[in-house]
């Protein structure tokens, strides 16, 4: 055993000298390819294109419109609603496009409405609730573009809530992705989307209530086409768009959205490609089971200019995801934190770090500000309060060496009476008490010359009305300041849960605390925080 010992060091001695390669990172997947023109697949949690081909290429849409337009209806009316279908909402779409059998005079729910929309595709309830909502097609379309514009979608513009023939309605895969993540964060679109049948009110065709059937194939087990997974989705088909189709499909702790424009017959197989390459090649992870960089960040930073104590402390949103490759690890994402956050954003919510894998936009994660809470911590809420209110009054203070006293940054909040004394019709009648004192100065010397008299009467008047402005302009400047940092304080002090009626307290002993620091042999300290970590 001895004899082998030597030869053992040798070895560790060898590869130890040995240059030792890196590991690069996994590369970003990209072996898959569609027939259709366009398409894409997204993942639903994060927002990151997994493939694409053509995505911000307009087509025209056909059908997967009306997941817009349950979209919108869901936002906008309960279920319970009647809607009444008129002669135009029946009769005014192209022959022999989808329909539901539904009549001119015919009165159903918004609920049996939506099911005839997303299960059988159509048209005259597309038309019917779209007048119910905004009262015609085309201040519905109005909406359309709106709400597909605060989702992000760039490449879209929506002429009728059905998807039939029009050179003015076509959209990109990208911007149907978009709304397609949005409508399947709606508990009801998701129950009526994915149900396979669904019986009708009675209508004049159907007294018995008719039946309506879901189209998308890939959600029907006894479909060849089955994907397992799917959940949800739309069909759709003109003579100038071809065949399109939305579908949602879920698996391993992820959710994706492949979108297929303009295809040729070959939709079905093009979105089982796409769902294959990206449940084979990618994995979400929770960030908050990875991520440990910004989870500790020092009690003496600060956000807002509040400081924050030992109570509180920054936590991940549980809901924040990335995708990475598979074999790829969390390491390799690259991190970066910013301050800027979007109308998602939850409350709370005080930065944001995004990450990219690759250059490639991987997902996001909130930083949230927590503190204690419940009966037990009481106390120590209402002494974190207090601190955090004393530095509202702090950095109020400072702003005094700006300009503004610390009288008027304390009382800003006292009263609207207080601001009334310095109105701007208050500040007109004192400039006009002031011209009228200027103008009698004046009048006191009488030039012998009419002529001069009358220039430089002029002149003043000229003056005054100038200065007039001026002291108009900065007065009612400064009451919009004092205002703004009305808002700004109430809003600080109502998210750290601290009442009117504290902060008057607060104020009565600060300049109770600032009076005893004017006098003799008695220094005033400034507190100085540390650098912000969140400006």
């Amino acid at each position: 055993m001895k004899r082998f010992i030597p030869l053992l060091c040798c070895l560790c001695l060898v590869l130890g000298l040995a240059p030792q390669r890196a590991f690069a990172a996994v590369p970003w997947p990209s072996g898959v390819s569609i027939e259709a023109d366009g398409g894409i697949l997204m993942d639903a949690d994060t927002g990151s294109i997994l493939f694409g081909k053509n995505m911000d290429q307009s087509y025209y849409p056909a059908s997967i419109t009306k997941i817009l337009t349950a979209l919108i209806v869901l936002e906008h009316c309960s279920l319970d609603e009647m809607v009444e279908f008129s002669y135009d909402d029946v009769y005014n779409v192209e022959a022999g496009s989808s329909s539901a059998g539904i009549d001119e005079g015919d009165v159903l729910t918004v609920r049996d409405c939506l099911y005839a929309l997303l299960l059988a595709s159509a048209n005259e309830s597309a038309n019917a609730l779209a007048c119910h909502v905004s009262g015609s097609r085309e201040a519905f379309a109005e909406l359309m573009n709106e709400t597909a514009a605060s989702l992000g979608c760039t490449g879209s513009h929506f002429a009728n809530p059905s998807g039939l023939n029009d050179e003015n309605h076509y959209t990109t895969a990208h911007d149907m992705a978009l709304i397609t993540r949005e409508a399947i964060k709606n508990p009801v679109f998701l129950e009526i989307n994915g149900t396979r049948s669904y019986q009708l009110a009675p209508t004049k065709r159907t007294p018995e209530g008719g039946y309506v059937a879901n189209h998308h194939r890939m959600l029907n087990k006894n479909e060849s086409v089955y994907y397992p997974g799917a959940f949800a989705g739309k069909t759709g088909y003109t003579s100038l768009a071809g065949n399109t189709l939305v579908t949602c499909a879920k698996k391993n702790d992820m959710t994706l959205i492949a979108v297929v424009l303009n295809g040729h017959q070959s939709h079905y197989s093009d979105t089982k490609a796409l769902f294959d390459f990206g449940f084979e090649n990618f994995q979400s992870l929770r960030i908050q089971d990875y991520e440990t960089t910004y989870q500790s960040v020092d009690n003496d930073m600060t956000i807002g200019g509040m400081i924050l104590q030992d109570s509180i402390s920054l936590t991940l949103d549980s809901q924040g995801r990335a995708v990475i490759p598979v074999g790829g690890s969390f390491g390799d994402l690259t991190p970066s934190l910013t301050y800027t956050l979007d109308s998602q954003a939850p409350q709370g919510a005080v930065a944001a770090v995004t990450y990219t894998y690759e250059g490639h936009p991987a997902g996001s994660v909130y930083l949230m500000a927590s503190s204690l809470t419940g009966t037990a911590n009481e106390a120590a809420g209402a002494s974190l309060a207090a601190d955090q209110a004393q530095a509202v009054l702090e950095s109020e203070s400072e702003a005094a060496s700006d300009g503004i006293s610390p009288e008027t940054a304390l009382d800003e909040h006292s009263s609207e009476a207080a601001l009334d004394e310095h109105s701007p019709e208050a500040a007109l009648d004192e400039h006009s008490s002031e011209s009228s004192q200027e103008g009698a100065a004046t009048d006191i010397r009488i030039p012998a010359n009419l002529w001069a008299l009358a220039g430089i009467g002029l002149s003043v008047a000229f003056i005054t009305a100038i200065v007039a402005v001026v002291r108009i302009h900065m007065r009612r400047k400064e009451e919009q300041d004092l205002l703004a940092r009305r808002k700004r304080r109430l809003e600080r002090l109502e998210d750290i849960g601290f009442s009117s009626s504290d902060f008057d307290q607060l104020v009565a002993q600060r300049r109770i605390q600032s009076t005893a620091s004017r006098r003799p042999g008695r220094h005033s300290k400034r507190r100085r925080n540390k650098k912000s970590f969140f400006r």
